[in-house]
């Protein structure tokens, strides 16, 4: 690869070990993965798309690699793909992730898994890809992803996400799965708040936290104005769909029970959300723990923001890059595809040059080279 494009982000990809036996090294590794990230950037989803990239864009490829044995083929990119060791591939997103940390205090973290479903191999016995990443809301960009074979082992994949993140300063938000004590423990050290969910997998945390509200409950019915919660009140007529929601919290209560559990808990979420959906009115109520102060619309704007990472990451991957449909079982195949498409959005979402959608984006970036360039500070 040439000198001047070693400047641009790919210059995080130099560290990264070959895994092929010598006389298999037909195309240099840093030019499949150029090629690669390439074409996700401008619209190609699988092996196939990156080879037809390759081709169509063989002039312009040509200023920046040297092409020795011409386009890998779709076999190649496949083979090389699925034999790059992830955790490498990882720390060389992380190296480009952290020419952007500075940005990230004061970030809301959105941590949460997605199943790629059609990685799914009964024939070997493989259970589908689970890859649970670390979302970065407001700026729509991925600090991290931890790759298991079940939803189930989110619990341990979790804290290896957080080990690698710099959380000073940053509200994470995780899903009932992620109210573990360990969890908690971890943020909390690391200087990061939390808005964490809570169902019935931790030993009476609801069950106290249900009893407080419904205490609150009682004496606002009795007319009493002590002790009860700040509240704020939202309305979301978007998308057709009407929904209300009431975030109500509270100090910790001298109730709770094992409070020492939770390292730096300050307060205790109750939001009900209602909703018409197909014509019947609907309501759910859900209760959180968190190192914030009782103050409900700020703990309504991270419990709405937590959202962000279903909306702005797991809907695009799937109605986009096609991620639901990516049947690349082989190898670290499906694990290093998960990371590039990650990577190409999280390097579209920081695309300010461009207007429009992420598919728009990428169909501009493939269009005209210049925007690629661009992109890729490739001058």
């Amino acid at each position: 690869m040439q000198e001047r494009s070693c400047r641009s982000l790919f210059a995080h990809f130099t560290a990264l070990e070959d895994p092929r036996v010598e006389r298999t090294k037909l195309h240099p590794l840093l030019e499949v993965v150029f090629i690669a990230v390439c074409a996700l950037l401008s619209g190609a989803n699988d092996f196939v798309g990156m080879e037809k990239f390759g081709n169509s864009k063989r002039v312009w490829l040509k200023k920046y690699l040297e092409l020795p044995n011409g386009i890998p083929s779709h076999d190649t990119f496949g083979r090389v793909i699925r034999a790059i060791a992830p955790q490498q591939f990882v720390n060389c997103f992380r190296s480009w992730v952290a020419t952007y940390e500075e940005q990230t205090n004061g970030e809301q973290i959105c941590i949460d898994g997605k199943t790629a479903r059609a990685s799914l191999d009964r024939a070997r016995e493989q259970n589908p890809l689970h890859v649970v990443s670390a979302w970065a809301t407001e700026q729509g960009l991925l600090l991290g992803q931890v790759a298991v074979d079940e939803k189930s082992n989110e619990i341990t994949a979790i804290p290896k996400l957080l080990e690698m993140l710099e959380l000073k300063g940053a509200l994470v938000t995780i899903d009932a799965m992620g109210c573990q004590n360990e969890i908690a423990e971890k943020i909390h050290a690391k200087g990061g708040d939390d808005i964490l969910a809570v169902k019935g997998n931790q030993e009476h945390l609801e069950e106290d936290i249900i009893e407080a509200f419904a205490a609150a409950d009682d004496r606002r019915e009795r007319g009493q104005t002590r002790s009860l919660p700040d509240a704020h009140e939202s309305q979301d007529d978007s998308h057709g769909r009407k929904e209300h929601r009431r975030c109500e919290a509270l100090p910790v209560p001298k109730t709770l029970r094992s409070p020492e559990r939770w390292p730096g808990i300050l307060s205790i979420c109750r939001v009900t959300r209602t909703y018409v959906d197909k014509g019947e009115e609907k309501s759910e109520v859900r209760y959180f723990i968190s190192t914030l102060p009782a103050k409900a619309k700020r703990l309504a704007t991270g419990v709405r923001q937590h959202w962000g990472i279903e909306n702005g990451l797991h809907w695009v991957l799937d109605m986009v890059f096609a991620e639901d449909r990516s049947r690349a079982r082989l190898g670290n195949g499906q694990e290093n595809m998960a990371l590039l498409r990650r990577w190409a959005l999280s390097v579209q979402r920081q695309n300010k040059t461009l207007k429009g959608s992420i598919e728009k984006k990428r169909l501009q970036t493939g269009w005209d080279e210049k925007n690629l360039e661009k992109l890729l500070k490739l001058f």
